[in-house]
């Protein structure tokens, strides 16, 4: 960086759409990091970023200097390619309790740093939480040993990997300035890289109950997700999925972990099903498990009707001190003491859902967290019983809430009502991928 530059003068630069250097952008990262400046002068930065953008160069300088600002995890004494998967943020989405262990089951090792929850949106980490005895806080340490004996560990974010993705992503959380699709990347890719794999495939949602509200918003976010990683020298893959409605029928930490059970033993639910079988085959050619797509799904189908996915998802679980005895009887999973069914009030065909209103009804009923700091009840949630295109009577169920008390269940119910949009003529049910 040019010697005498101050940080009020990188600031006005952003301000006045002036393109900072690869220097510049470090200095930025690293004073913030390490407290040279205050919250409120980052601010600013980030608001006149969010306002006038960031351009490609200036995406993967902020990238690679997030992914400097900690610790790198090593992943070199693993043999083979060692792949993440991972999605946007989305409504019942628990894809990655399913995909994880069926990849690795094909003998991919997969390693994956994950997060929790908070609004409408559920967290690999508080479903895995949701198992009796699952820990995700591991030392790095930890971690890589996992990998390296089981070929599957998933665990919370080490305070020493990208902290500088922390400290911005706090602050971008109450300045208004999370929607910039250069910062998302940049906060995407900088923990994937700093996690140490080599290949990435990315499922980026679209839809109502998915931050990325149009298809052109997906597109670009996508586009930028790739070029980024693959500057920064990762294979990065992305497909562009739709969050219209949720995927699968369980909404709810301990629901959605007894419904990824359930898909892995091969009886899960249809769309559920689809985008995990493509996602793993994704990821089995990215590691070189699978010649094309077509056998990287042949492979992961394989291992659906052998057992040994299932068989894959109990190792993980033992290994990380959970009780695997919940890959047989989900019932070991928390249970709620309230269910309340939710009805319909008219005949039609049901033409379209909230899917965020529906995330925010499972938040209410307990299921998730409005802030950081919030308690989550592990059994609270609600399933589903009817999707886009199908036929409804009046009086038919179309969820069940479950929850700790009635008073829970009441504001879920109330949300959860106006959450489907009902027509007089049949509706086809949205695409689950829009585009890769």
């Amino acid at each position: 960086m040019r010697p005498g530059v101050t940080f009020e003068q990188l600031i006005a630069a952003k301000r006045d759409a002036r393109e900072h250097s690869a220097e510049e952008v470090a200095h930025i990262v690293a004073a913030f990091t390490s407290g040279d400046i205050p919250d409120y002068q980052m601010a600013a930065w980030l608001m006149a970023a969010v306002l006038n953008g960031l351009s490609h160069d200036e995406t993967v300088a902020l990238t690679d200097a997030m992914v400097r600002s900690g610790r790198i995890v090593d992943l070199s004494a693993i043999e083979g390619v060692k792949v993440d998967k991972h999605s946007t943020g989305g409504v019942a989405d628990a894809t990655t309790l399913v995909v994880a262990p069926l990849v690795t089951a094909c003998g991919a090792p997969v390693a994956k740093m994950s997060g929790r929850g908070l609004g409408h949106t559920g967290g690999t980490l508080d479903k895995l939480e949701s198992i009796p005895g699952m820990r995700v806080e591991l030392t790095v340490e930890q971690f890589v040993e996992q990998v390296q004996r089981v070929g599957l560990a998933v665990i919370a974010q080490s305070p020493d990997i990208d902290p500088a993705d922390k400290r911005m992503y706090a602050l971008r959380d109450v300045t208004a300035t999370v929607p910039s699709i250069p910062l998302i990347v940049g906060s995407i890719i900088s923990k994937k890289v700093a996690s140490g794999a080599d290949a990435i495939v990315l499922d980026v949602k679209v839809g109502s109950g998915a931050f990325m509200k149009t298809l052109a918003e997906a597109r670009a976010l996508a586009s930028g997700l790739e070029r980024t990683g693959e500057a920064l020298g990762k294979q990065v893959h992305c497909v562009i999925t739709g969050m219209d409605q949720p995927l699968g029928t369980a909404v709810g930490n301990a629901l959605e972990v007894a419904e990824a059970v359930e898909t892995l033993r091969g009886h899960g639910p249809a769309d559920l099903t689809e985008v995990c079988l493509t996602l793993a085959a994704k990821m089995l050619v990215l590691a070189g498990r699978a010649c094309d797509e077509d056998d990287g799904r042949s492979r992961a189908g394989q291992a659906l009707a052998s057992g040994a996915a299932v068989d894959a998802f109990e190792r993980w679980v033992e290994a990380q001190g959970g009780d695997p005895r919940v890959a047989v009887d989900p019932a070991l999973l928390p249970q709620s003491a309230v269910t309340r069914e939710v009805r319909a009030p008219r005949d039609g065909w049901l033409a379209a859902t909230d899917a965020e209103s529906i995330g925010r009804a499972a938040m209410l009923a307990g299921a998730g967290r409005a802030t950081p700091d919030d308690a989550i009840d592990p059994a609270a949630g609600l399933v589903l019983d009817v999707r886009i295109g199908d036929r409804i009577e009046k009086g038919d169920r179309v969820a069940t809430v479950h929850a700790a008390t009635e008073a829970h269940c009441d504001p879920a119910e109330a949300v959860l009502s106006g959450a489907f949009v009902f027509a007089e003529e049949p509706t086809c049910p949205p695409p689950l991928f829009l585009e890769e």
